[in-house]
């Protein structure tokens, strides 16, 4: 990792850290990733209940759709 970016990394950490604010608009938009794409999939395939499998589906794809939201609609996936 080059230096530009840990020193990035280093402040966006230390602004999580001073200001639960922001801390928590992080949080919230990780957790609410989670339960759209826990919503899309219970329509898709029409399961009432999720089992260890569904969920660890569920995870990845929100994590990938937090990270789409996170670097923009321009970003080169």
């Amino acid at each position: 990792m080059n230096k530009e970016l840990k020193t990035l990394i280093s402040k966006l950490a230390d602004e999580m850290k001073d200001n639960e604010y922001y801390r928590r608009a992080w949080s919230d938009s990780i957790a609410m990733c989670y339960k759209d794409c826990e919503h899309q999939y219970r329509k898709k395939t029409g399961k009432k209940y999720l089992n260890k499998k569904d969920r660890h589906y569920i995870a990845n794809n929100a994590a990938e759709h937090f990270l789409i939201l996170f670097c923009g609609p321009n970003y080169d996936y």
